[in-house]
């Protein structure tokens, strides 16, 4: 499966980051680790911002621009 932006993901899924583009410094220091599984649980309606998201049990709200260079792949929760 190819990889996506953490924005493009819907609310309530589960995702594994691949990757991480751009300038990482910022989200690296909210814990936005490769690896690390996350969670969707908020987005602002039409595709606005922010979208909050909880990864390693503390919630982080992003702006979409800022989501979508952390690349993932779903993950399904058994």
């Amino acid at each position: 499966m190819r990889p996506m932006g953490l924005g493009e993901i819907p609310t309530g899924s589960f995702a594994q980051i691949v990757s991480i583009e751009g300038d990482a410094g910022r989200l690296l220091l909210m814990g936005l680790l490769e690896g690390a599984l996350v969670q969707v649980v908020h987005q602002a309606p039409f595709g606005g911002d922010p979208i909050a998201v909880r990864v390693r049990g503390t919630l982080i709200a992003l702006r979409r621009g800022e989501a979508n260079f952390v690349k993932v792949v779903p993950h399904v929760v058994a």
